[in-house]
């Protein structure tokens, strides 16, 4: 593996560990640079929708050790894209692809928000019967 793919994999793997740290951050250096809240807290949600896949993969690994947590995010994407087109093109007679993609990637910030915390908590619950 070349030092810049390397790079790439260790920072994403730093930032992930603390999504909503990273969400306040990008909030505050968006905020600051174009005085608009609105696309400052969409451009932060939009960054931590994508640590949060990593994070939440990453404890459901570790919780019930399966691998299997980054696929069901992934289905859950694609169920919900295909239950969306599907009601926009009965709705419309057509599809807006960006406007899915953007609706779901903003519902999946919300989901995987509440899922992060609530792996947390199991997590914290596990390990304290582990010890």
């Amino acid at each position: 593996m070349n030092a810049f793919t390397n790079f790439w994999i260790h920072l994403y793997a730093i930032t992930a560990i603390v999504p909503f740290l990273w969400f306040f951050v990008l909030w505050l250096i968006v905020y600051l640079w174009f005085k608009d809240s609105r696309k400052a807290t969409k451009l932060a949600m939009d960054v931590t929708t994508f640590l949060l896949i990593g994070s939440v993969s990453s404890m459901y690994h570790t919780i019930f050790h399966n691998t299997f947590g980054f696929y069901m995010i992934l289905l859950f994407f694609l169920i919900g894209y295909g239950l969306i087109g599907n009601y926009q093109y009965r709705l419309r007679g057509k599809i807006n692809h960006l406007k899915i993609v953007r609706l779901l990637w903003r519902l999946g910030f919300l989901l995987l928000s509440a899922v992060y915390f609530l792996l947390m908590i199991i997590g914290f619950i596990v390990k304290l019967n582990d010890v």
